[in-house]
């Protein structure tokens, strides 16, 4: 509608296809009809003379058309909820009981209904403690939580007779009191800070959103509002989109640069990690915003000297409104006449110093991270309300969990993996975690699968030679890809539906899950094979690592996954080591819950009683409780 008026053509939308009489009338005052029609997404646009009807399609208009029918909205999933999933319990794993405190989980076992004169059978969790066991019905799992810590050693099981769980619990409440008073402190002092305040969305910002070529998730379509609202506030804002990689975070990021360029007349300043990334992120945004005024740069190691200080230049001038690029974004001699929103992509991959530079840049100008796996501290800051996060965890049409594989070292299973995948036509990433050596690893792939075309790509090789050896990878120009994890961030190659981790134990769990996140993006099943020496030298952070990739292959679980890599690798010095210690005592889960009641309570807001329910009882209807027996240790 904006675009037809904008070119001066008298036009109404009428939001029902077949209201005809409507239609029919505005035809006959000759008016435009606007209708929105998902049936003719392949179609070109057609005449009808006699009717007096023209048809104009999206594709027609915009260069672009839906890849996804509206018909593929999925209905939003229910808020993950806190409490247990029995089905993921395994037996080792440690909960914590409201009342009683920290016991390890045994087993699920039915009760046979005639031990409790009920009608039917009903399942109880064991959960072993200090002074005997404890059974809680499986319907009754709301007064458990797991018990997330961030150490490395085993907790200490609570007694359930005895006060030390209730003084535990006290001496941490009083902590977190403190903290929730020094939590709303930031609150009110961030809420001081004055940022820019964007006006609602223009004519503009419509018709690039539109020419979106799929259709936007629920999730995402949140993310976006919710992005939206922040700019438009009155304050900076500092806000985490967390989701799967091919989750549509970057369509995010897209539509609040427009808005900053175009509603604010603001520069914006694209930050990746990579080289490889910034490239494929500056191709996005040309093409997006190739129909409109707006002037994009490149800031990388591709650049020459020449080229890089023309665009310094440029920037400092105004004349470059966005510009994306690597770490060297960061450097004093960067200068920026007019900043406004700077987007981070996987902080986690960027240094120390170079997150203190990021975070001297907050306290003026709107921020944006874009991550799949958070470390653990950006995701405590998130959880416990320091941060604004919005989850994206719907997958897109056709995606398909990634089958993982976790084995020892096999020649003849990495020969069997391989000719899998190029029996039915598609590539493999083959990924090593040095450079040195990958010449001869390269060299026993081929040994292995006679015929097959390989190429190498690494970070130390010379730009030409690395942009030539991706080229033909990405046009089909090779089979197999032997490279380190310069392919973690962002690639997209469709055909690549198989990728093998060779020494998988010596990356961290982010860099698992986004390297396995770069197969699987074209509906057709893929593999991805963790491959380790042998389990003797494994340490016990790679084993748990190694596990938690394997049972969080589920599509939009790398929120999940970050909190467990928060539990293997520590929250760091976020609050203090006092605040370290609490968590310890209780569990993260119970820790952030009791946060956010203090908060609450500070505010004099309503807190929410939750009943505890009697763990050892069998609450039926009709039946009066039913105490099981409590078997205490000799």
């Amino acid at each position: 509608m904006a675009l037809l008026q904008e070119h001066d053509c008298p036009a109404q939308f009428v939001p029902n296809p077949r209201d005809y009489p409507s239609i029919d009338k505005l035809q006959r005052q000759d008016t435009v009809v606007a209708l929105k029609y998902s049936g003719l997404a392949e179609l070109e646009g057609f005449v009808l003379p006699t009717f007096r009807v023209v048809v104009v399609t999206d594709r027609e208009f915009f260069g672009q058309h839906l890849l996804a029918t509206p018909g593929y909205i999925r209905k939003r999933r229910r808020a993950a909820s806190k409490q247990i999933d029995v089905n993921k319990l395994r037996p080792g794993d440690y909960v914590v009981h409201r009342t009683h405190g920290i016991g390890k989980f045994l087993k699920l076992e039915a009760i046979d209904p005639r031990q409790l004169a009920v009608l039917q059978a009903r399942e109880y969790l064991v959960i072993q403690y200090a002074d005997g066991t404890l059974r809680v019905p499986a319907d009754a799992v709301d007064t458990l939580s797991r018990y997330r810590h961030t150490g490395t050693q085993p907790p200490e099981l609570n007694k359930m007779s005895g006060k030390d769980w209730e003084r535990t619990k006290s001496r941490v409440r009083k902590a977190i009191k403190k903290l929730a008073v020094d939590l709303l402190q930031l609150y009110a002092k961030r809420n001081q800070q004055e940022g820019f305040t964007y006006p609602l969305d223009m004519p503009w910002q419509e018709e690039l959103e539109d020419s979106f070529p799929y259709q936007p998730t629920p999730d995402q379509l949140k993310a976006i509002q919710e992005v939206k609202r922040d700019m438009e506030s009155d304050r900076p804002m500092d806000r985490l989109v967390c989701g799967d990689v091919g989750f549509g975070k970057t369509e995010v990021a897209i539509r609040a640069i427009f808005k900053a360029v175009t509603a604010g007349n603001k520069q914006v300043a694209f930050l990746a990690p990579t080289t490889i990334l910034t490239q494929q992120h500056y191709h996005t945004l040309k093409e997006r915003f190739a129909p409109y005024p707006i002037h994009i740069g490149l800031l990388n190691r591709f650049r020459t000297a020449t080229e890089r200080k023309e665009i310094l230049q440029r920037l400092a001038t105004g004349e470059l409104d966005i510009v994306v690029g690597t770490h060297q974004l960061l450097a004093k001699s960067v200068q920026f006449k007019r900043l406004g929103l700077l987007v981070v992509d996987e902080e986690q991959r960027f240094g120390v110093n170079q997150k203190e530079r990021i975070k001297t840049l907050k306290t003026e100008i709107d921020v944006l991270t874009l991550t799949a796996t958070p470390i653990p501290r950006t995701l405590y800051m998130a959880m416990s309300g320091i941060r604004e996060m919005s989850l994206i965890t719907t997958p897109p049409p056709s995606r398909r969990p990634i089958k993982t594989h976790l084995s020892p070292y096999n020649p003849e299973a990495v020969r069997t993996a391989l000719r899998n995948e190029l029996d039915r036509g598609g590539q493999v990433f083959y990924v090593v975690p040095r450079v040195e050596g990958i010449e001869e690893i390269a060299g026993q792939l081929r040994e292995m699968v006679p015929g097959a075309r390989i190429a190498i790509a690494h970070g130390q090789m010379a730009e030409g030679e690395l942009e030539a050896a991706m080229l033909a990878f990405n046009n089909n120009g090779a089979d197999i890809l032997v490279c380190t994890t310069i392919i973690e961030s962002g690639l997209d190659i469709p055909r690549v539906n198989t990728i093998i981790i060779e020494d998988s134990q010596k990356f961290g769990l982010s860099q698992l899950y986004q390297l396995r996140g770069r197969v699987g993006r074209s509906g057709i099943q893929a593999h991805a094979w963790l491959l380790y020496p042998s389990k003797n030298t494994l340490s016990e952070a790679a084993r748990q690592r190694l596990r938690a990739l394997q049972e969080f292959t589920q599509l939009g679980s790398g929120y999940q996954l970050a909190v467990r890599d928060m539990e293997i690798r520590g929250v760091g010095n976020l609050l203090g080591a006092e605040q370290s210690g609490q968590m310890e005592a209780i569990g993260f889960e119970l820790y952030l819950e009791m946060l956010q009641e203090a908060i609450k309570e500070i505010q004099g807001q309503k807190i929410p009683q939750v009943e505890d329910t009697q763990s050892i009882s069998a609450s039926l209807p009709l039946f009066p409780p039913i105490i099981l027996p409590i078997t205490t240790r000799n």
